[in-house]
């Protein structure tokens, strides 16, 4: 029964992920707490991001930035490896508060950007990249964050959603090795892991049917829904 409502919720948080591309964690994290303890959910979600990546990258394979990619993972990767080896340092109410604000914030900052036209270059989607690789490390999840880095820097719907998860697999990778270094993946977490991430992927490679309808204004006023939740949730979760 509990591996059946994972699965469900799986595949639900890989259909929503596939069409925004971010949301799974904010939607599974919860299940997976209740299913398998806080200590469990985490490593266990860092496999789950791993293989939701891979399958956005397969699906929208052609449509993927490689430059932007590599800009963004140039200073993600050992951010992210120097983020998850603070993760027991830093109180992270504390980052989880200031990470649901900036969530909040970045809906109005995003329509602002993009009235003005401005946008990111290499240069700035590297820096990007570094800020967002080291949070990586330290917190459950930062994909909202992700969004309006790609997006200033011009992507949309498959693209966007490609280019982004290629980016976010290579932070994801640096730091499942760093938790494997520590311990914190053992055989039966990796295998919790596998099973649902089965589920999240057959949901992302189903959202792309949704995604190839969306009109770009609908796209991206999903974006701002997603970073409205996420931003609620997380403040919710650290002022509880």
């Amino acid at each position: 029964m509990t591996y059946a409502l994972v699965l469900v919720v799986g595949f639900v948080a890989g259909t929503v992920s596939g069409i925004v591309g971010t949301g799974a964690t904010i939607i599974l994290l919860p299940v997976l707490v209740f299913a398998f303890g806080p200590r469990e959910a985490v490593p266990i979600m860092a496999v789950v991001a791993l293989m939701s990546n891979f399958a956005k990258i397969t699906s929208w394979w052609k449509e993927i930035d490689w430059r932007a990619c590599g800009a963004y993972a140039l200073g993600g990767i050992p951010a992210a490896a120097l983020g998850a080896r603070t993760l027991l340092v830093l109180p992270e109410r504390a980052v989880d508060v200031a990470l649901g604000l900036f969530f909040l914030v970045m809906v109005p900052g995003r329509r602002w950007l993009a009235r003005r036209r401005l946008s990111l270059g290499f240069a700035g989607l590297m820096l990007a990249g570094a800020a967002i690789g080291f949070l990586t490390g330290i917190v459950v999840s930062t994909g909202p964050l992700s969004v309006p880095a790609f997006t200033a820097y011009g992507l949309v719907k498959g693209a966007f959603i490609a280019t982004e998860a290629a980016g976010s697999l290579a932070l994801y990778v640096s730091k499942a090795i760093t938790f494997r270094q520590f311990g914190a993946l053992p055989l039966d977490i990796v295998v919790k892991g596998l099973i649902t991430g089965s589920s999240v992927m057959a949901g992302t490679y189903t959202a792309r049917l949704i995604v190839e309808r969306l009109s770009v204004k609908t796209f991206q006023n999903l974006l701002d829904g997603v970073m409205v939740i996420a931003g609620i949730a997380l403040l919710w979760a650290a002022l509880r």
